[in-house]
């Protein structure tokens, strides 16, 4: 049983590479917001530094961290309790400077985030002027990938702004470092104040991967896999949720609106992951069975199957990365509408799962993306070049920027390629509910309606 655990966290280290759920969160935020009321016809908000709300709320906020610590405390399976020392402490003479960074650190978030004043432009609006944008690293602190489509278009204290602009770029960020070299084996002075232990898995010494426990949550695997490699079960996207969606709620009724569209944002991030089912699922299409069988081979000395499975892994999960986002991007360069954009924008199915709760990420988002991962797995090996899905040969992260997904798919049979797009569309349409319900969450904490 012991050396099971060589495979699981073999498969983890690989597929936390690059762990980016959704390409760039804000594409289909847009969309899975623009018709519904309460986002639509919210008033334009004015735009504040996070040091102007840190500072009026200044002892709220110390009261509802430490209320987030003691819920954390309570209810998640995983959590390493925050350091005292690291709690944040009202003190109107600290300095603005002084007061985010301990806010940061309260909420153990990396300390160079960068909280820019910003937005990431609707992809079907005008094309931004480019005098009107930011630097990357402005925003971002981790580097700019190859054929980036991230925009950020500057604000500043004052302005006005729709909060659905605010609400969808803000859904992106968490991927802008703010997860990042966490762990006391990160190369950070963060990672070892913050109490988090060790990176449960991955590589620490890759970027990309100390975010992966913040950003997968694998909450339905059976039992064999948490007694044979009980560190899978050491995530906490549902720790995220819980701070950036209560920071939120004190935003609103404290009549700083910009921010708590803003942690409304942040908090959706981790839950649209949770609708990956890449994200949901430890090994999606392959039953505990299997993977016991496989590394068993391996154990005697036939690795094999378990370095093809670990491979193939990555690469159906970035393939369907690439797809997701190369579709919603070029519908809105053509201006022509796909069946993905009305499944983001309907509300039809929003009613149908339970009202929104602390837990709701892991007891409806999580548990409904996990179940569908075995489905997703057949439609991208059907439906996508075997090169790209089923050859364990190819390395699908190495040539990815080559790759054009829709021109390859426009190739193959039409009723296969139908049959994908339909769950690529179910996805989605997941991805837009839940999102929604998040935010009808938060409104009714703030207004109590």
């Amino acid at each position: 049983m012991k050396r099971f655990v060589l495979i699981v966290a073999a498969m983890l280290c690989l597929a936390t590479g690059k762990v980016l759920a959704w390409s760039n969160h804000s594409f289909a935020a847009y969309r899975a917001f623009e018709k519904m009321p309460e986002v639509a016809n919210a008033q334009v908000v004015t735009v504040e530094p996070l040091e102007a709300f840190l500072k009026d709320q200044e002892k709220a906020i110390q009261d509802l961290l430490a209320s987030q610590e003691s819920w954390a405390k309570s209810q998640l399976d995983f959590y390493p309790p925050r350091p005292a020392q690291l709690a944040f402490k009202a003190n109107p003479a600290q300095s603005d400077a002084t007061r985010r960074l301990s806010f940061l650190m309260a909420l153990r978030v990396a300390q160079n985030s960068r909280f820019a004043l910003y937005v990431q432009p609707d992809p079907w609006l005008a094309t931004p002027d480019p005098a009107t944008l930011l630097a990357h690293s402005a925003v971002d602190t981790l580097p700019e990938q190859a054929n980036s489509k991230l925009r950020f278009v500057a604000l500043k204290a004052g302005d006005s702004v729709a909060p659905l602009a605010v609400l969808a770029s803000g859904s992106d960020e968490p991927d802008y470092g703010l997860d990042i070299n966490l762990w006391s084996d990160s190369p950070s002075e963060w990672g070892k104040v913050y109490g988090f232990d060790a990176l449960p898995f991955g590589n620490p010494a890759l970027y990309f991967s100390t975010q992966a426990p913040f950003h997968m949550g694998f909450y339905h695997e059976d039992r064999v896999i948490y007694l044979a490699a009980p560190f899978v079960k050491k995530t906490l996207p549902l720790l995220r949720v819980q701070q950036y969606s209560t920071l939120a709620t004190l935003a609103f009724r404290s009549g700083h609106a910009y921010w708590g569209w803003r942690f409304s944002g942040l908090a959706l991030h981790y839950v649209q992951d949770l609708t990956q089912p890449y994200h949901a699922s430890l090994s999606p299409g392959n039953a505990s069975a299997k993977l016991i069988g496989i590394n068993l081979l391996a154990m005697a000395g036939f690795p094999r199957l378990k370095d093809e499975m670990i491979v193939l892994l990555s690469n159906r999960h970035l393939a369907l990365e690439k797809y997701q986002n190369q579709m919603l991007y070029n519908a809105a360069q053509s201006k022509v509408e796909t069946a993905i954009e009305t499944a983001l924008r309907s509300a039809d199915k929003d009613s149908s799962y339970a009202p929104w709760s602390d837990m709701y990420a892991r007891d409806v988002v999580s548990r409904e993306s996990h179940a569908l991962g075995g489905r997703l797995t057949e439609l991208l090996v059907d439906t996508l070049p075997a090169a790209y899905v089923s050859d364990p040969r190819f390395d699908f992260g190495v040539k990815e920027s080559g790759i054009d997904l829709l021109a390859e798919l426009d190739k193959q049979d039409s009723a296969k390629r139908a049959r994908f797009d339909t769950m690529v569309t179910e996805l989605l349409g997941n991805f837009g509910a839940h999102s929604r319900n998040l935010v009808r969450g938060v409104l009714k904490s703030a207004t109590g309606k």
